[in-house]
């Protein structure tokens, strides 16, 4: 399947959900009817129920609306970026945060499909750390820069918000990614014509001082081949001497470690612009605004 069909395949499926959520809100809005009987309550052996249902009601037009466009971009990312894990990711974010809620949350109503946006927001962000390929990270790059405030949302901020749905949401999120992140195939890598060739041009800067260095190295075949003779010697004329080195064993321990310290070095750059850009966007948004505030 080409790069559009795979795309408008993914926003059809994405539009389509959000549309069915427009019109469960829309009839109960239009049949006056309430809808709190399939929301989470914690606890209660009633509110199991809403671990199925609660995604797909909310409180208000305006809490519909303001999980809509993230649900819509989100959802097509997923689903156009990870074909074979698209539905486990589904599946498990939609259960396991409806389950946290229910075991841990407080005793209220909680629904809304703000805890799906949180858990695939946290599986394209952790996803793209582990896999590192373009097409991961490109999304991740997306995912970030548009909803990179999720990653304080999870915290407690307002009452009547259930900052426990994007929590449990966001766990089960980057749960799926530490286990599927290697079901998914990673893009093939095009290589260009230019970096297959191996030619004798002189290098811009350098020049032909290479040549020099081959000459000092093997003197005799810089002379055959001035005078039209090839320039490859029977390599019993030219003995080489191999030294063998026999290296000290290591410790397994001390491989255990040393491994260890490479994953941390190859991860450390990417953390570190994403710790980055998380607490330049937490001070910009939290405490400059209350520091004019006072």
């Amino acid at each position: 399947m080409n790069f559009s069909k795979r795309l408008s395949n993914s926003i059809l499926a994405s539009t389509g959900f959000v549309l069915l959520l427009w019109c469960i809100q829309s009839a109960e809005i239009l049949f006056s009817l309430d809808m709190h009987m399939f929301a989470v309550y914690p606890q209660r052996l009633s509110g199991t129920l809403g671990i199925l249902t609660a995604p797909l009601i909310h409180g208000s037009l305006q809490h519909l609306f303001s999980n809509s466009l993230p649900l819509l971009i989100l959802l097509t990312a997923l689903i156009y970026g990870y074909p074979k894990t698209r539905y486990k990711v589904l599946v498990s974010v939609w259960i396991l945060s409806g389950v946290g809620v229910w075991l841990f949350a407080r005793e209220s109503y909680h629904l809304g499909a703000s805890g799906m946006t949180h858990g695939i927001f946290f599986y394209l962000l952790v996803v793209g750390i582990l896999r590192r390929d373009k097409s991961s990270i490109g999304i991740m790059m997306i995912a970030f820069f548009m909803y990179g405030g999720m990653t304080m949302s999870i915290f407690p901020r307002e009452p009547g918000i259930s900052f426990e749905y994007h929590l449990f949401g966001g766990i089960s999120g980057a749960l799926a990614a530490l286990m599927w992140f290697r079901l998914d195939p990673k893009p093939e890598v095009k290589r260009y014509p230019w970096e297959r060739e191996s030619t004798d041009i002189d290098d811009p800067i350098i020049q032909d001082q290479w040549r020099d260095d081959v000459e000092q190295l093997h003197p005799e075949d810089h002379e055959l081949t001035k005078h039209g003779f090839s320039s490859q010697v029977d390599q019993t004329t030219r003995p080489e001497k191999v030294e063998q080195v026999e290296k000290p064993t290591e410790h397994p321990q001390r491989k255990k470690l040393s491994v260890f310290q490479d994953v941390i070095n190859t991860n450390s750059n990417g953390i570190g612009i994403f710790v980055g850009i998380s607490l330049q966007k937490f001070i910009i948004v939290e405490i400059i605004p209350n520091f004019y505030m006072y």
